[in-house]
């Protein structure tokens, strides 16, 4: 019955037809159905926009290749005044900044770039699915699979299902800080059962395979000691420790952390055809988007909160100590996350480029024509507007946008946040404008220093900003910047990024 239930799911969520059919009497709207560039379109109509400049191109031989001259990387250096108020006035308290300053760049983001949460967002309920007890390396630990039901009951045509791995030592006393990361979750390394168990499942599965085609009866009597279920390799306690870094998940386990895993693709899918789908069809009904409606950045940044709800709630973890981690499109997520959520306490954002910790405003590698071409679904309809050629309203660029990447990492402070990017020769390519993030961060600094937080400890001068050399971190402020030597990842900034958050929480590992 269980599998039953989970093919229905699975067609109903990928076959919008089996929706269709159970909405006969027309209780509730239909599903609308629209390719990318349908949807694409449809966006331009609300906007009025014409024409979109096309976005350069990442290969350097292409006649259309992005500027990598720093020469005309800046056609508009001075940033918006991250201190001043619309109406010109100077921030220099913290009251200020947290009354009148911080709210109108929250609303500027909002309605320009990534969208608003809209009003009403159903209730997230989680289950725990599966508890299981592992190993990971040499750490014992506990592993849940824990599933968040969006409610569904106002249009029930679509399922949203949040997907999530928590694993936490065993071996450590008392609720333990967590590091949640984008991606795909995954048990570590399943249970198994023991050898008793294990011949009793081969006996079973024989029998029922036999019987499913009595032909491969002649088989396993020609192989009579052979399962076709085996045991999984256990782990080997007395093999040395692999050579150089153990893995990020290892090194956290070690330092008495926990990792949560939550799937970006169960809250909201990674294409513009979707947009009607995940949680932003299901709050719209599976209809279009507006213009200032929220994109797929802040519809998972908005998953990972629902994430930290459940966290609050498990004993194992300590809640005040729970980060958010990603790479590329997951590290602009993760800033996304942690500027709209105070509750995380912490981020380790990974070459994060244009949208995450890049300054729109820099043409140096990927451009804004870019996220409004094929990546719009990433942002607001509205941003869409800064890569128009042609439109009602004329034509705009990054220039006119009203915020920029530095006031995204300011809306963190004084939380720590650590940017890591690697090297292009290596992978980490200058398409993601290193420079872009090294500026935008350090002109974060002020906002940090205003509310009692340690910046970069560099000049505020972003204009000028030279990035340090590769391996030489900036760590010793809340604030923190790292270009390791290698490629697009941040796994070699986890053994600073661990003991930098322990040092800023004055977290040490107790050992049961």
């Amino acid at each position: 019955m269980k599998k039953f239930n989970f093919l229905w799911m699975a067609m109903w969520f990928f076959h919008p037809s089996i929706g269709q059919e159970a909405n006969k009497g027309g209780q509730w709207p239909p599903l609308v159905t629209m390719t990318a560039q349908e949807d694409h379109d449809d966006m331009m109509r609300q906007l009025g926009i014409k024409k979109l400049r096309p976005g350069p191109s990442g290969n350097e031989s292409a006649p259309n290749h992005a500027n990598y001259d720093e020469s005309k990387a800046n056609p508009c250096p001075q940033l918006p005044e991250i201190l001043t108020t619309r109406s010109g006035q100077k921030v220099s308290s913290a009251e200020q900044w947290w009354k009148q300053r911080r709210p109108e760049i929250v609303e500027d983001f909002e309605k320009e770039v990534y969208g608003r949460l809209p009003e009403h967002i159903p209730a997230v309920t989680w289950t725990v699915k599966i508890t299981d007890r592992e190993f990971v390396g040499r750490v014992p630990v506990i592993a849940k699979q824990v599933i968040g039901h969006v409610d569904n009951s106002a249009y029930p045509l679509i399922q949203v299902d949040i997907n999530m791995i928590l694993v936490v030592p065993a071996n450590v006393k008392g609720p333990v800080p967590v590091l949640m990361m984008f991606g795909r979750p995954a048990f570590p390394s399943p249970a198994q059962p023991p050898a008793e168990d294990m011949e009793k499942l081969n006996a079973v599965f024989k029998e029922m395979m036999i019987k499913a085609d009595p032909s491969l009866k002649a088989i396993f009597d020609r192989y009579p000691a052979y399962s076709p279920v085996t045991r999984l390799p256990a782990p080997n306690f007395f093999a040395p420790p692999p050579a150089g870094d153990l893995p990020p998940t290892e090194q956290l386990l070690a330092a008495g952390w926990g990792y949560a895993t939550i799937d970006p693709a169960s809250i909201q899918a990674d294409n513009g055809a979707g947009l009607t789908r995940g949680i932003i069809g299901l709050v719209n009904k599976g209809q279009a988007r507006r213009p200032e409606d929220w994109g797929a950045l802040r519809a998972w940044a908005w998953g990972a909160a629902r994430g930290l709800d459940y966290l609050e709630t498990d004993t194992l973890v300590d809640a005040k100590k729970v980060g958010i981690e990603g790479v590329s499109r997951y590290g602009k997520a993760a800033l996304v996350t942690l500027a709209f959520e105070p509750r995380f306490a912490t981020g380790l954002i990974g070459s994060s480029g244009k949208g995450g910790a890049t300054l729109h405003r820099r043409v140096f590698g990927e451009a804004v024509e870019n996220l409004t071409g094929g990546l719009y679904y990433w942002m607001a309809g509205n941003y869409m507007k800064y890569g128009a050629a042609e439109a009602d309203f004329g034509s705009k660029t990054g220039c006119d946008l009203s915020v920029d990447s530095h006031e995204l990492l300011a809306l963190c402070a004084p939380r720590p946040v650590f940017v890591s990017y690697g090297i292009p020769e290596k992978g980490d390519a200058r398409w993601l404008d290193q420079q872009g993030s090294y500026m935008a961060t350090v002109a974060a600094g002020p906002v940090y220093k205003l509310l009692g937080a340690r910046d970069l400890g560099v000049s505020h001068e972003y204009r000028t900003a030279t990035m340090p050399p590769v391996l030489e971190g900036l760590l010793d402020g809340e604030l923190a910047w790292r270009q390791h030597d290698g490629g697009h990842t941040d796994a070699p900034d986890f053994k600073y990024f661990i003991p930098w958050a322990n040092k800023l929480w004055k977290y040490e590992r107790a050992a049961q």
